[in-house]
């Protein structure tokens, strides 16, 4: 008896990693962008190849994966892709925000997005690119550290200051320029995002753009998304007030839509801080 329960064990600890080796590999494929051969997969992630071959095949056996590119090269499946259109049919705030990011996008004919964590990260999940000769856009899904971004200052703002800087990687408060961020600072600008109820720089990530986040609540006073404009700075701090009011508008219908129905307070956020 004992010996069936050590057997059903490890047969049970078997898949679970066969399970997080499946994600990792999905996941690499969707960050790297570009069909890989398995071996070239097996090196990059510092697996057996023997493991990750197998792995492969059974993906590709279920469209999971298909073949891309020659020479055996695998990328992500159209599976995936149906999966994925059954998800934001059925998530209430992806099937909202799409038509309203579109409306922004027309309306002021700029890059409206969509924005999230994912994990301890920021990620656009939806983008309508602007009705302009200059287009800016970023990659959908693209993990990028939360420091990094107008959208960062909102989506911790119903967190306390120690719980903050838990949450980011000591390494995330380094820019792309290479300079380091204040993390005093950049609370201090967490608590300014949380009365303001928005928040607009010059892009850390992009020179030439102006980046706008408002704040989306599904229930109470926690932000789970933000709404974002991407525009040419020029444009962005010409047509500040416009931009921010038009997004403001489309963000709190959107919460509206979600079920949100209590003012944003930001004197109770600072309560919660003191």
């Amino acid at each position: 008896m004992a010996d069936d329960t050590r057997s059903k064990e490890d047969s049970g600890n078997r898949r679970s990693r066969g399970l997080d080796r499946a994600f990792e590999l999905l996941d690499f494929l969707r960050l790297k962008r570009e069909p890989l051969r398995p071996n070239e997969i097996a090196a990059e992630l510092g697996a057996p190849r023997s493991s990750v071959y197998e792995l492969v095949n059974l993906l590709l056996g279920h469209g999971i994966l298909e073949y891309s590119g020659g020479d055996g090269r695998v990328f992500l499946g159209r599976r995936l892709y149906f999966l994925g259109t059954a998800y934001a049919e059925q998530f209430d705030l992806m099937h909202e925000a799409d038509a309203l990011l579109l409306h922004l996008a027309e309306e002021t004919r700029e890059t409206a997005q969509l924005c999230m964590l994912e994990g301890n990260k920021y990620t656009v999940t939806l983008m309508k690119e602007g009705i302009r000769p200059f287009r800016i856009s970023s990659n959908v899904g693209e993990p990028v550290p939360l420091p990094w971004t107008a959208s960062g200052r909102l989506l911790l703002s119903h967190l306390m200051d120690e719980e903050i800087l838990g949450f980011i990687p000591a390494e995330d408060f380094t820019l792309p320029d290479g300079k380091k961020l204040d993390p005093a600072h950049f609370l201090e600008q967490v608590h300014e995002a949380a009365e303001a109820g928005y928040f607009t720089f010059n892009s850390t990530v992009d020179t030439f753009t102006h980046c706008f986040a408002v704040p989306v609540y599904r229930t109470g006073k926690e932000c789970v998304a933000t709404l974002c404009l991407v525009t040419p700075k020029e444009d962005g701090l010409k047509n500040h007030a416009h931009y921010l009011t038009s997004l403001q508008r489309v963000a709190q219908d959107l919460s509206a839509r979600l079920g949100h129905t209590a003012e944003h307070d930001p004197a109770d956020l600072r309560r919660r801080r003191a």
